[in-house]
Order: structure tokens, then C-alpha cells, then sequence
């Protein structure tokens, strides 16, 4: 009997496209269903950005491009980098990829092997684990607690450090907590890491512009004892609401490079040119568009978490960045993904277990801001309703 090799066992998935996939078929059904369950801006793609994909198409711009990006694009990302913060990025050391999971893979596959280990944040994203346990390395999570507002810490998470330790993966702000970590402990880690010579660091810096009033964006870019060692990852997804458009990059250490781009060379070649010219378009035109989103789920951060503290059983704080809410539903007296199940099944709001980010996520669920008032208005009354009525 035909089998799989060992290493399919060990890949994962992502509960929000499961959940996604059921919220389909309940619609399907004739079911009115709220999704804010989903990670991505309910936005439309700015105009600017789509003209200039539709233009890349009719001028030509239909075949192979560079593995590691066409040109315009790595300087966009560079220059991008110096107006926000004030760093020197070489374009060279920029990869565009199809999305920013393969980042994660390309991080993990290049650090990872087995008898090693990759620290990564419990509750994060699912994929961080998936990509470990798929490179042969040991997953060793750090926890991130509800009492220090998702954030994590430093003393922690050097205390985790082994000679086995291959990488280190950060991602603040945060996806499922929306937890923004201080600057003083990034301070920390990064001095901590001086004793730690052999650990590499990658950043998930891809919600760095969705950060809200009273919160700063640290970048450990801007941290030079950590350059030839550290791995960022971004994109385009998130920040101009262009998740179906499969963009990201990676800025990569010197050593890593030629590695990080044979990997894209025998995966998937190169990414389409008429995305690239639209990812271009985006960082190059006109940058109002991330402010009126920004504020936007802002806005709704707040709506959303006042709506939850008044939910029976539930206490939520205020996410600190991206677009999501990570409420504490242990006085409902409910497992996470029970209450994921039932939530969506009986009234039809799509939301998902804190478990599908980890251990440390049971007792809590995430909710994405990325709808409108009105749609998380409703979605609060239904749960409400049907909390008080059980």
C-alpha cells in the first residue's frame, strides 16, 4: 500500500480557512453568516494599486520575473524602510515572495533540522509551528500571558535559550492577541541575544503600520547586533488590504541569501510580474489609504472590545495593534473550540478558538475587527442573545 513520506504527517493547517470553508457552506445553506473569523481587511484593494496591476497586464509584463523580485520593487521595499524608520536596507538582501508564510518556511527549513529547536510565540500564528515541525526541528513554544497584555517577555524567553536553539521567531504586533510588546523589552531580548551567538532571530513585523495610539512600532532592524543574524518578514496583505494578491518579502541576513533564493528558485520560480508592478504601485503612490484603515480598526478595536466585556463570561482588553480581539471566555464555562463550534453553528457568527493558536490560547477566542460597525454590532447581539438564553 502506497504511503506518504513521515514529514506529510507533520504539516498543520489554519483553523481561520476551516472555519471559513463552514461559514461557506452555512451561507450556502441560505444562513445569514457574520465571518470575523478571517484575517484580512474587509477593504477593497485601493484603486492606484489595481490600475497599476491592470497596466503591468497590457504592457506586457505577462512572463518570468527575477526569483528574488524585479528590481523597482526590492528599491521600493528599501527606500520604504529608510522613510519609515530611518534604516539602510541593501535592495539586494530583499526576496519578494508570494505571501509571507514562505518566509516562514524558508526561515524554518534553513535553521531547522532535527536535533534542534525554534522558539516561537503560544498563542501565534498557526503556521509557525506548522513550518517547524515540517524542517525536522523540535517546536519549543514561550508562552505569551493575558497578564502582560500579550506581550512578551524578554527574561522568559532567554531563560528557553539552549544550545539546541536554532531561531528565535517574534512577531509583535501580534496575530491572535493584537499584543504590542514595549520597546524596553525588545531592549532587553536583543542585549540578552549577545550571549547567544548561534541563535538566529526572525520578525514577523507584517502588521508594523496597524499599531494604535499609545503603542510604538520597535523594528529590530534597528538594532545593529542582531543584522547578521536576523530575518524580517512584511508584505503587502495587510497593510494595503491586498491579501488575495499573494505579495510579501523578506529582508534576509548576508549568509542566508544564496540559500533563500535557491529555495524560491525550486518552489515556485518567481512571482507574478503584474502583482509585483501593484506592490509597487502601492509603496511608491499615495500612503492615505493606511491611514483611513488604520483608523478604522482602530475604531472598531474599540467597539469591539467594549461589546465583549459586556458579553456574559467574556473580558477582553484592548489590542494594542493589527485587527483582532483575543477575549477571556473561562467564566462561560466553555472549552475554546467548543464555543467556536457552537457560536457558529447556532447563530451564525464565525469566530475562532484561541486553541488554534496554541496551548496557551485555551480559555480565550479570536475575533478580527476587519468588518464594519454594523456587521460586528450584529454578531455581538447574536452572541449575547444566545449566551444569556443557554
Amino acid at each position: 500500500m502506497t504511503t506518504l513520506a513521515h514529514r506529510a504527517g507533520m504539516l498543520e493547517t489554519e483553523n481561520a480557512f476551516t472555519v471559513l470553508q463552514r461559514a461557506a457552506e452555512l451561507t450556502a445553506s441560505g444562513r445569514d453568516v457574520i465571518n470575523l473569523g478571517i484575517g484580512q481587511p474587509d477593504f477593497p484593494t485601493p484603486d492606484h494599486i489595481v490600475e497599476a496591476g491592470i497596466k503591468a497586464l497590457r504592457d506586457g509584463h505577462h512572463g518570468y520575473t527575477p526569483s528574488g523580485g524585479i528590481a523597482p520593487l526590492k528599491d521600493a521595499v528599501a527606500a520604504d524602510i529608510d522613510r519609515r524608520y530611518g534604516f539602510d536596507i541593501n535592495p539586494g538582501n530583499v526576496q519578494i515572495l508570494p505571501g509571507g508564510k514562505l518566509v516562514i518556511f524558508f526561515a524554518a527549513m534553513l535553521t531547522g533540522e532535527e536535533g534542534g529547536e525554534i522558539l516561537f510565540p503560544d498563542p501565534g500564528f498557526p503556521i509557525y509551528r506548522s513550518a517547524i515541525r515540517f524542517s525536522g526541528a523540535t517546536p519549543a513554544p514561550y508562552p505569551l500571558s493575558e497578564e502582560n497584555g500579550f506581550a512578551f517577555s524578554a527574561e522568559d524567553v532567554l531563560s528557553r535559550i539552549t544550545p539546541r536553539t536554532r531561531l528565535l521567531i517574534l512577531n509583535s504586533p501580534a496575530n491572535p492577541t493584537g499584543g504590542v510588546t514595549p520597546r524596553n523589552e525588545i531592549e532587553a531580548l536583543v542585549k540578552g541575544l549577545e550571549d547567544h551567538p548561534h541563535v538566529m532571530v526572525m520578525s514577523d513585523e507584517i502588521y508594523d503600520q496597524l499599531i494604535f495610539d499609545g503603542n510604538a512600532m520597535t523594528s529590530l532592524l534597528e538594532f545593529p547586533s542582531l543584522r547578521d543574524r536576523l530575518i524580517v518578514l512584511n508584505g503587502w496583505s495587510k497593510t494595503y488590504a491586498m491579501t488575495g494578491w499573494r505579495l510579501g518579502y523578506a529582508i534576509w541576513p548576508d549568509m542566508m541569501l544564496d540559500a533563500a533564493d535557491k529555495l524560491a528558485v525550486n518552489i515556485h520560480s518567481c512571482v507574478n510580474a503584474s502583482a509585483q508592478f501593484a506592490a509597487l504601485a502601492a509603496l511608491t503612490g499615495p500612503q492615505d489609504c493606511i491611514a483611513q484603515m488604520k483608523a478604522a480598526f482602530q475604531h472598531r478595536a474599540g467597539l469591539i472590545t467594549d461589546g465583549l466585556n459586556a458579553l456574559p463570561g467574556f473580558s477582553c482588553g484592548r489590542p494594542g495593534g493589527a485587527f483582532y480581539a483575543f477575549p477571556n471566555i473561562t467564566g462561560t464555562g466553555m472549552k475554546s473550540a467548543e464555543l467556536q463550534a457552537s457560536i457558529l453553528e447556532d447563530t451564525g457568527v464565525a469566530i475562532i478558538g484561541g486553541t488554534s493558536f496554541g496551548e496557551e490560547g485555551e480559555g480565550y477566542l479570536r475575533f478580527s475587527c476587519a468588518n464594519s460597525d454594523d456587521a460586528i454590532t450584529e454578531a455581538l447581539g447574536r452572541i449575547r442573545n444566545w449566551l444569556e438564553q443557554r
